[in-house]
């Protein structure tokens, strides 16, 4: 009776001591989500975070600052009351530039079509370059080979040459500058992912779901796609960069978005005319800017890759 007492005695007390440890749990011993880990290692990247909080600013403003701060920027027609090549003043903050639009409202005015095209045309450039570069990566033997050889084909051909073949020949509308820079600027991205499939295709886990029957779309949906998720955002917000980086080489050129629409690659080739008779105020702004927006986005790449990094995370 003494023992059975003694049993149940000690029995309460581990069944309290076990609800105790239930309740005091260590905080440095539960379990982060990987969201939260992924937020940490990104928010560690202060230039990072500095670059995300700069770009929503800008995009922000490309399409506040028309309305906070009207101005004609589609009628030339209206410019001609204005001093042209005017230096900044109350009324005109940074100036106007050679055709007597105000230049603090032309920055955000084409940083809407020069943002709002870049973002699109990358998207495209990420979805079909990682399709084409898993699908590839993955099934391997002779579709790989006739797929990498068309690949090989297409980075045979100047980039920036084929831009200006293509848009010479066709028009030079918003919507066909998206498509042409977007499924055109996959090429490269293939090359990275297929690496990735590859590499994956071989792991104990793709070869185990293999053997189970798992068909090959299901193994690149969930085994692929998720490990190979860090270089696909890295990728992306490159591919951003770039896309804006050529929309702006086309506007220098003078095959950018036609008029009255502008971008940033057209301000800047009207800028250079006019940098020698001193009119700073029509490049060295936008320059700082479109600079500025560039540097952003790779280090947010840069950042989004450490944060999507699997040997980063906790286990």
């Amino acid at each position: 009776m003494i023992g059975n007492e003694l049993g149940t005695e000690n029995l309460a007390t581990v069944l309290v001591d076990h609800n105790l440890d239930k309740d005091f749990i260590d905080p440095r011993d539960a379990i982060v989500p990987l969201w939260k880990q992924r937020t940490r290692i990104f928010a560690h990247n202060k230039l990072a975070v500095a670059s995300v909080i700069f770009i929503l600013l800008i995009t922000a403003a490309c399409y506040l600052v028309p309305w906070l701060h009207p101005t004609n920027q589609t009628n030339q027609a209206l410019t001609f009351g204005t001093k042209w090549n005017a230096k900044p003043s109350l009324a005109h903050p940074l100036g106007t530039d050679s055709t007597g639009f105000d230049e603090l409202g032309r920055i955000f005015y084409g940083g809407e079509y020069s943002l709002t095209l870049g973002f699109l045309a990358g998207f495209i450039t990420i979805v079909v370059g990682t399709l084409y570069g898993m699908i590839s990566g993955f099934v391997a033997g002779l579709t790989d080979t006739i797929m990498m050889r068309i690949l090989d084909a297409f980075l045979s051909i100047p980039y920036l040459f084929l831009l200006i073949t293509l848009i010479t020949i066709f028009n030079r509308s918003t919507l066909f500058l998206i498509m042409v820079i977007g499924f055109t600027g996959w090429w490269g991205n293939a090359r990275i992912i297929r690496g990735d499939a590859l590499l994956i295709r071989n792991l104990e886990y793709s070869q185990a779901a293999t053997a189970m029957g798992a068909s090959k779309w299901h193994i690149i949906r969930r085994h692929v796609f998720p490990n190979s998720i860090s270089n696909i955002v890295t990728v992306a917000t490159f591919s951003v960069a770039d896309a804006i980086l050529f929309l702006s080489a086309l506007g220098f050129l003078g095959l950018g978005i036609q008029a009255p629409q502008t971008d940033w690659g057209t301000m800047l080739q009207a800028g250079t005319t006019q940098i020698q008779n001193g009119f700073w105020w029509e490049i060295y702004p936008l320059a700082a800017v479109f600079i500025l927006v560039v540097v952003a986005i790779n280090y947010i790449g840069d950042a989004l890759r450490d944060a999507f990094e699997v040997r980063l995370l906790e286990r």
